[in-house]
Order: structure tokens, then C-alpha cells, then sequence
């Protein structure tokens, strides 16, 4: 599965598979018929808290129900589920991203549910420490996979370099010294994938914490 490349002097949102992302989200499977998720206008998710367990360390994440309604509650559909347990973040690039949410060890791609609406007009900046949602050069193809900023990422806010930009919808809200301790790994080429750390990182457990 494709994930975020830099460019100079912007980053470059073409993943590996041509698809344009900044952590490119779908590899190479057919896109879905219709998006899912739209939220209603009024509707509101209330914020949720969610424990990232990795063989790295502990992340607590805390959603923004009230600014990406559809895409919180497509997060916690996967999180509820188990989804995400024993996945891998396949991509790192230090001073960028650390995308992870769809890859199991060995760059196997876990199947996913059909795509959820951007939400990112109007919606948090990409921010350090913010989880926004991986998708490919259609704006509205993100489904599992999500990116956690390592710096203040301007360029893949809506109305940037981006375009339709990419969906802020959680922060980190304690570990992320976990997060800068993932940049730091040694990455490396499993083609046609690039940045992949030679090591797994693996998120061993995802949970609402309730």
C-alpha cells in the first residue's frame, strides 16, 4: 500500500502506486461505488477516546466529533471492530508523517469498507499531533488508513497545495513522544513501497477508552 512522499520544496502527495494522497490510502483496489458516511447537516459525534497500544509505546487519542462527524464515527466503526489490532504503520517519513490504519506485517493489505466523505473544508488544521485520513487523488476515497502529523503540515490543508485537502479528525493527547520515537526508526524500499520501516511497528491494540 502507497504512503506520503516529499518533494521540494513541498511534499509531494503522489503515493506509489500513481495515486495522489499524502499518505496515500487505497492501493491498488477498485474504488467503491458510493462514499459512505455523509453526515447530515446538524449531525454531531460526540468526541471519543481512543488507546493506541504499539510495540513502540501508548497513544490516547481524542476525536473531533464536532468538526468531522462522518469520519469520527468511520474511525470508531474500525476501531470497535478490531480492525486495526495487530496492523502495521508502513510508512514513515521524519519531519512529515507516520501513516498507518491498513497494512498488516509483510505490506499485506487489509480489505475495508466503502469510502467516507472529506470533511476537511472548515474542518482542524493539519496540525503536530493531529490524525488525519490517507486517501488517493479522489477526495472522497479515504476508508481505514490515517496519518499522524509529525510537524505542522500547512500544505495538506483544504484550499492548499492539496486541494480538497485531508481530513483532520483526532489529535494526540498523551504518547507522543511514542509518535517521535516512530520517526526515528530505519526505513527502507519493499517495492513498489518506499519509506517502510525495516522493523514493523506494529499498533498491537486499538480501544475506546471509555
Amino acid at each position: 500500500m502507497p504512503g506520503p512522499r516529499r518533494s521540494k520544496p513541498a511534499p509531494s502527495l503522489k503515493d506509489g502506486a500513481g495515486a495522489h494522497i499524502l499518505p496515500a490510502a487505497e492501493g491498488p483496489r477498485g474504488r467503491a461505488a458510493q462514499t459512505r458516511g455523509q453526515a447530515a447537516q446538524g449531525d454531531y459525534m460526540a468526541d471519543k477516546r481512543v488507546r493506541f497500544e504499539t510495540s513502540l509505546g501508548t497513544l490516547l487519542i481524542e476525536t473531533f466529533g464536532d468538526k468531522s462527524p462522518a469520519t469520527v464515527e468511520n474511525f470508531i466503526e474500525y476501531v470497535s471492530s478490531g480492525f486495526y489490532d495487530g496492523t502495521i504503520f508502513h510508512r514513515v517519513i521524519p519531519g512529515f508523517v507516520v501513516q498507518g490504519g491498513g497494512m498488516k506485517a509483510g505490506m499485506d493489505q487489509k480489505k475495508t469498507r466503502s469510502p467516507v466523505k472529506n470533511e476537511a473544508a472548515g474542518g482542524p488544521k493539519n496540525l503536530r499531533g493531529t490524525l488525519s485520513m490517507a486517501r488517493t487523488n479522489d477526495p472522497h476515497s479515504a476508508t481505514s488508513q490515517f496519518f499522524i502529523n509529525l510537524v505542522d503540515n500547512a500544505s495538506l490543508d483544504a484550499g492548499g497545495p492539496s486541494g480538497a485537502g485531508y481530513c483532520v479528525f483526532a489529535k494526540v493527547v498523551e504518547g507522543m513522544e511514542t509518535v517521535d520515537a516512530m520517526a526515528k526508526v530505519k526505513t527502507g524500499r519493499k517495492p513498489p513501497h518506499s519509506d517502510v520501516p525495516l522493523d514493523d511497528i506494529v499498533l498491537v491494540k486499538a480501544s475506546l477508552v471509555e
